[in-house]
């Protein structure tokens, strides 16, 4: 049987602070929630906005300001 799923949170801020995504999405492990995550910012061109991804524990996987 594979892993559990588990949720991760993607939230993307402007300078000013206004949330541009808050977005929940399902990885099998930090690392996989590292690449979905990037993927994300990408994908809608946040990779240099502010923005941090949190796993369930809330540790800390993707940070920058």
């Amino acid at each position: 049987m594979g892993e559990a799923m588990k949720v991760y949170k993607l939230t993307v801020f402007e300078k000013n602070g206004e949330k541009l995504l808050d977005e929940l999405f399902e990885a099998a492990n930090d690392s996989e929630a590292k690449q979905k995550g990037t993927e994300l910012l990408t994908k809608h061109q946040y990779l240099e906005k502010t923005h941090r991804c949190t796993s369930p524990e809330g540790k800390l996987l993707l940070f920058h300001t």
